[in-house]
């Protein structure tokens, strides 16, 4: 087995086909399918089933691929050590960050890193789950992952700083006037939330119970910029970290009272290598709003 095999055969999970994968890999097709026989032959198994939508791993496959996503990310990983010079740092860098969190100041710290290692190619994802970004970690997947804090967090994680919570309101609501929201104001109020298996959404819930708010769900969306636009509309409010705003909106915008704030971390691989150590560093750079001060709901883990 080599680790092209293993590259190929998770372009093929991913793409759901031999010929998208080939495009993806920029290679030819025969190659692709040649390699995935070749490799099923090896193993003795069947990796990918065909059915009408596509080729679809097996039970076999799916955990066969989990084992090579992790090859392959140590593999990249090695290349980039053994490529870094004092200046130079070649290879893969994989950040996972949690909607929401750290929105303005990741932009930042890696144009930053882009501009002191330019051959660094740098992969960012966006996870809703804090249970699955500790997964992700645990696994080895990611080299950097950017996370509020909850109650899998290591106990090696850095603290980076605080995501204040606001609220958005539909113009022309009433509660536009004042500088600051009551949250118990919002009484009645129908909220945009999000995936109930989101971050953002346990933040939502924590605020609505500790102020005796009944939760009242106009809708469900998966995107901050998603929740700020239509609560903008007026299909409900909704609360989201200060930095994920999009602009335009801040005149919507207003902070909560009490304050509602969370912990935002940095987890890194263990055996951190030059590309996310300087990340790390840079993220500590950034500017992070210190909150008057920590409400319950930051005190609260996920």
């Amino acid at each position: 087995m080599s680790l092209r095999q293993f590259e190929y055969a998770l372009a093929v999970a991913e793409e759901g086909s031999v010929t998208a994968a080939a495009e993806r890999l920029r290679v030819a097709q025969p190659s692709v399918s040649q390699q995935i026989r070749g490799l099923e032959r090896e193993l003795g198994v069947e990796l990918f089933a065909r059915t009408p939508t596509g080729l679809v791993p097996t039970v076999v496959g799916r955990a066969f691929l989990r084992e090579a996503e992790l090859a392959v990310s140590a593999a990249r990983r090695a290349r980039a050590t053994a490529r870094a010079g004092a200046d130079d740092l070649v290879g893969e860098l994989v950040v996972a960050a949690q909607l929401g969190f750290g929105t303005r100041q990741l932009p930042g710290a890696l144009g930053a890193l882009r501009r002191r290692f330019p051959r660094v190619e740098v992969t960012v994802f966006e996870e809703q789950s804090s249970a699955e970004l500790e997964r992700l970690c645990r696994r080895g997947v990611t080299d950097l992952a950017l996370m509020a804090a909850c109650k899998r967090s290591p106990a090696d994680a850095h603290h980076l700083g605080d995501e204040e919570f606001v609220v958005v309101l539909g113009a022309g609501h009433p509660r536009l006037a004042a500088d600051r929201v009551e949250l118990r104001e919002l009484d009645g109020e129908p909220w945009v939330r999000f995936d109930r298996d989101s971050a953002l959404d346990g933040v939502l819930l924590n605020v609505l119970r500790d102020n005796d708010l009944t939760p009242i769900t106009a809708a469900r969306v998966s995107q901050t910029a998603t929740a700020v636009r239509w609560a903008a509309h007026g299909l409900g409010v909704t609360l989201v970290p200060a930095s994920a705003v999009p602009p335009g909106h801040e005149h919507l915008v207003r902070p909560v009272f009490p304050v509602v704030s969370q912990p935002v971390i940095a987890v890194v691989r263990p055996a951190a290598g030059p590309g996310e150590t300087a990340l790390l560093e840079l993220l500590r750079r950034e500017t992070w709003p210190e909150p008057e001060f920590l409400s319950p709901e930051a005190a609260e883990v996920l």
